[in-house]
């Protein structure tokens, strides 16, 4: 059994147009494609096999570009020019209806139940329920909320405004942590929402 034979990778392109070479001053036929730039890829020259090595020897797809746009293209390459998203960014919601996926065997099950027990968003994470309680606060609350009630319980249980008072230095502590934690959280959220 006699295997199909395949063309040399020097073979001449049987799209070519059937010209001359396109280097000045030559006879030769042009049957060797290759593009005249890096914005013009399907935009081409027409070579002789001599003067298309030459040309390709010399090509340098990058050529004249500072290395951040270089960065950015092998960026842009490696997801075929496509946008991209951090993983886990897009797409926090149903990926499929019930009514149209049927899991007789019940394996998505445990993915439901994960998505079942997510927060409401109405009821304070589990970690701040105290802290809130410190500074009298309901969730959900604001940052700027947050900060405004700590100045305010701030002055009012500062050792220097209770004569010294090693109780108002316990329960300034106190505020101060809960503090701490809740706009700690507030801004961990902010900056997700930000980026994401």
């Amino acid at each position: 059994m006699r295997r199909p034979t395949r063309p040399r990778a020097y073979a001449p392109d049987p799209a070519a147009p059937g010209r001359l070479c396109d280097t000045p001053d030559c006879p030769a036929a042009g049957e060797y494609r290759a593009p005249k730039s890096r914005t013009r890829l399907n935009d081409y020259y027409w070579f002789c096999l001599e003067h298309v090595r030459a040309y390709n020897a010399g090509w340098d797809f990058y050529k004249g570009m500072s290395p951040a746009e270089v960065e950015a293209q092998v960026r842009a390459d490696t997801s075929w020019q496509r946008p991209t998203w951090p993983l886990g960014r897009v797409g926090n919601h149903v990926a499929w209806d019930d009514d149209v996926l049927r899991d007789p065997l019940h394996i998505l099950a445990a993915g439901r139940a994960n998505q079942a027990k997510r927060q409401d968003p109405q009821k304070p994470p589990s970690e701040l329920r105290e802290p809130l309680a410190t500074l009298g606060l309901s969730w959900p609350v604001t940052l700027d909320v947050v900060k405004s009630r700590y100045k305010e319980l701030a002055k009012r249980h500062h050792p220097d405004a209770n004569g010294g008072s090693r109780d108002a230095e316990e329960r300034l502590k106190t505020i101060n942590l809960a503090y701490a934690a809740v706009r700690s959280r507030l801004g961990n959220e902010a900056r997700m929402a930000a980026t994401g």
